[in-house]
């Protein structure tokens, strides 16, 4: 008999706060343990109580208002949904910011060292069976994540409709629109992470859903102020795609990188010399090394098109266990410092077909996820 699955599909519409409030209800359950998790977290990696989390993210309240009022109105609606605080769903799609801030200021005495993330992708026409975009991402995290994650469909009337794979009560992770974009995503960490006022991290991500083109998607990333360093892999379904990988800060610190052969691979730490900061991410997540080289190698080594399979194949990969690509826990970490891979992504844009692992992908063979039309929607810019 086939798995049942694990992570829930949730479809929302209306406005923003009335979207929020239809996740948040949807989600309940899974938003209160994605707050339990992160208040162990906070503690754990940071030295922070939840009260001196909340502390830390409500200056970046007025940031978000300020630029994207709406995604403000989301949170609302999420928190009055889950019954949380507003307050308390700030903090949780601020906890890049609440983390990464605690390990960039004080690397030398946290447990960082036990930290993994995710390993990206997008291969373009020229390299995959069918001539079709494919673009996507093992997500590693705590192993709380494994209660929290959830597919979230959105339909609005003034952006693209999308579907997000995220943790309950986040705005947005790994994405693909109406449009044809797809987001893939890399925590990165410099010296100048300080959770210091600017965009979040998640709501970027959420921003980058709302946008039709790669250019859109740049933009977004470029000309507003970033509170915390993140790589952003975006791929499109016209055959093209593009990496930036970011600091804090505004354009100065946006690294853009370009498809070699027809591809793009990216973990989590810089692959472009830094302008006056200092990249930290390898101290966190030594095991991005590792990670980069096998996808690469599982891409480049392919004697013929990539395909769903031979993609399903590179994600589940074992090298160096437990920090590989198909992550696992580390039996000699703490209970609640362990770190896996909570799901893998692959999307076919031009199939607009999401395939998705219900945990690792070694044991949880990625399922087709269709949607009825959802991501149908025409896009208001035309090609001639």
């Amino acid at each position: 008999m086939p798995e049942t699955p694990r992570y829930p599909r949730i479809r929302v519409s209306g406005g923003p706060y009335e979207r929020g409030r239809l996740y948040g209800d949807a989600a309940r359950d899974r938003v209160h343990r994605s707050r339990a998790g992160y208040e162990t977290a906070f503690a754990r990696s940071a030295g922070l109580s939840w009260e001196q989390a909340v502390a830390a993210a409500a200056p970046l309240e007025a940031a978000i208002a300020a630029v994207f009022p709406a995604y403000a109105e989301e949170m609302r609606g999420i928190a009055d949904g889950a019954r949380l605080s507003f307050a308390d769903v700030l903090t949780m799609n601020a906890r890049t910011e609440v983390m990464w801030a605690a390990t960039a200021r004080q690397a030398a005495s946290l447990r960082a060292a036990h930290a993994r993330e995710c390993s990206s992708f997008a291969l373009l026409p020229s390299r995959t069976a069918g001539r079709h975009t494919l673009a996507g991402q093992n997500w590693d995290w705590l192993v709380h994540g494994f209660d929290t994650v959830v597919v979230l469909e959105v339909e609005q009337d003034d952006a693209p409709n999308y579907v997000t794979v995220v943790e309950a009560g986040l705005l947005a992770k790994t994405s693909m629109n109406s449009s044809g974009l797809a987001i893939a995503t890399n925590a990165l960490v410099t010296s100048a992470d300080r959770g210091e006022p600017g965009l979040p991290y998640h709501v970027v991500l959420r921003a980058l859903a709302d946008c039709h083109t790669l250019t859109d998607a740049a933009n977004v990333v470029q000309r507003h102020w970033r509170s915390s360093s993140a790589n952003y892999l975006l791929a499109h379904r016209d055959g093209t795609a593009i990496n930036l990988e970011t600091a804090p800060g505004d354009h100065s610190q946006v690294y853009p990188l370009l498809p070699a052969d027809g591809a793009l691979v990216h973990t989590n730490h810089f692959l472009s010399p830094l302008r006056e900061v200092t990249d930290v991410s390898l101290y966190a997540m030594a095991d991005s090394l590792v990670r980069l080289q096998r996808v690469q190698a599982a891409i480049s080594a392919a004697d013929r098109p990539a395909t769903v399979g031979s993609l399903r194949e590179a994600l589940s990969d074992h090298a160096d266990y437990p920090y590989s690509v198909c992550s696992h826990p580390d039996v000699r970490a703490g209970a609640d410092e362990r770190w896996a891979t909570v799901t893998s992504v692959i999307m076919d844009l031009d199939e607009r077909t999401v395939w998705l692992s219900d945990g690792n992908p070694c044991r949880h063979p990625h399922r087709p996820l269709t949607f009825d039309g959802l991501l149908d929607k025409p896009s208001p810019l035309l090609t001639p």
